[in-house]
């Protein structure tokens, strides 16, 4: 999908225009018209991993993510759950739910395509800009707030005398709120890359639409070094800071690691965030390779690079969707807070129906409970203990 991809099974995939588009009349009088597909070699193989990317993997990872990253936000808005970690992770889950909703696009972008009507290419061509941008946005977001994760663990696990000084709530949500707006700066020439074409073929008397680079994406004084600063914005740095501190915070943790001993609720916290670290670095990886070799300019590429821009950002939105799975295998506080949230209200008796019991018999049903519980004192406190 590159950055952000719409399914390109014409090469005529499109981008923004005014209300008033530019007609370009092309005097073709031999050879294919700019309204005919761009074939090679490579063509089928795009071709397969588009329809595996864009119409199975997509939906079923976009839904579950949004799904998982909603429960996520409303688990870690819980009173129980305000600690600085949680803020970059609910950040985090903003960022990841933006990807995944402007993914699912794409999954509606290709079924459109695939209709070849040009109303639902001209549909296409107004929003792929858009997509353009907020992928890559929210990708280099991603990618720093879990950087800043990585931080505040180093800082918690290696720097133990300044933690209760830097790793505050408040300048959690700075920090966050600084990444966003950063970030939502620095990627505008994304959005500005591409222009999209009323393209008049007179080989084949018929017009398209068709994406080419702006003025600004033609700029290759601007658009070559700003490409590599994206590309290390987006992957690059990212991938080697974390590797950098992943291995610090490991190497401290077997250090303070007692033989026989169980680990400290906040090394276990910080095994959490080690895993999720790692599943993002394993995730981005394939994306930090292709962008040392290529830009970020999907029309630009041919169908080989396409397909396999394909493949590595589908694992960018497994990463993001994946979140919530890692946070209820790995952390009590997290299960025993959606608990708190989701199964207790469902499961508690609903006042309405004791106050309709006015024949003593929910009344005996609170003093038996009584009982119970005060023959089984010791063991009610256990379980407790053991759940959280």
């Amino acid at each position: 999908m590159g950055s952000y991809g719409i399914a390109e099974n014409l090469s005529s995939l499109v981008v923004i225009f005014n209300s008033t588009p530019e007609i370009i009349a092309l005097n073709i009088t031999n050879g294919p018209g700019p309204c005919d597909d761009a074939t090679d070699e490579y063509s089928g193989f795009y071709n397969v991993a588009q329809f595996i990317t864009g119409l199975i993997i997509y939906p079923i990872v976009c839904i579950l993510g949004i799904i998982g990253n909603t429960l996520t936000l409303i688990v870690l808005s819980h009173k129980d759950m305000a600690t600085s970690t949680n803020v970059y992770l609910s950040a985090l889950a903003v960022s990841d739910t933006i990807k995944l909703i402007n993914d699912f696009f794409y999954f509606i972008m290709v079924v459109l395509q695939d209709q070849n009507l040009d109303k639902d290419m001209r549909l296409i061509s107004n929003f792929y800009p858009y997509a353009h941008y907020i992928f890559n946005m929210s990708v280099c977001v991603t990618a720093w707030l879990t950087v800043s994760v990585a931080v505040e663990r180093y800082i918690s696990i290696c720097i133990i005398t300044r933690a209760k000084e830097m790793c505050t709530i408040s300048k959690a949500r700075i920090v966050s709120t600084v990444v966003f707006l950063t970030m939502i700066i620095l990627t505008i020439p994304s959005a500005l890359r591409y222009e999209a074409i009323h393209q008049v073929d007179t080989y084949k008397n018929i017009t398209c639409y068709t994406v080419l680079p702006s003025a600004l994406g033609n700029n290759s004084d601007f658009m070559d070094p700003y490409t590599w600063v994206q590309n290390s914005l987006r992957s690059i740095i990212p991938l080697i800071v974390l590797i950098f501190l992943n291995a610090r915070i490991i190497n401290e943790l077997r250090k303070q690691r007692v033989k026989g001993k169980k680990l400290s609720s906040r090394n276990r916290i910080t095994l959490m965030l080690i895993a999720i670290i790692i599943f993002f670095t394993v995730c981005i990886m394939p994306d930090a390779f292709m962008s040392l070799f290529f830009g970020f300019g999907y029309v630009d590429e041919s169908n080989l690079v396409k397909g396999i821009r394909e493949i590595t950002d589908s694992l960018l939105a497994i990463n993001s969707a994946f979140n919530f799975v890692l946070y209820c295998s790995m952390s009590k506080i997290f299960r025993t807070t959606f608990s708190k949230i989701f199964l207790t209200r469902c499961l508690a008796p609903k006042p309405s129906q004791e106050r309709l019991l006015n024949n003593g018999t929910c009344i005996e049903k609170e003093a038996k409970s009584v009982n119970r519980k005060d023959s089984s004192s010791g063991s009610g406190n256990n379980n407790k203990e053991t759940f959280v």
